[in-house]
């Protein structure tokens, strides 16, 4: 059940790319327009990143 980033909710402060411990999340875009992205395969959903992030962009959910 890796992180999954709402990029409505992500301001690309990119907190969540430097807690990261296993590297998985990038950020993608430019500017003002920076969002989290998580590869799934190499999270190890160990919760760091909702943890500190400020905005709530990111959450666990079930893959389906």
């Amino acid at each position: 059940m890796p992180a999954v980033v709402d990029i409505e909710k992500c301001d690309g402060c990119g907190n969540c790319v430097e807690e990261c411990s296993v590297e998985c999340i990038t950020l993608e875009g430019e500017g003002d327009d920076k969002h989290a992205v998580v590869n799934a395969e190499e999270c190890t959903d160990c919760e760091t990143c909702i943890d500190v992030c400020e905005q709530g962009a990111l959450s666990m959910v079930d893959a389906e």
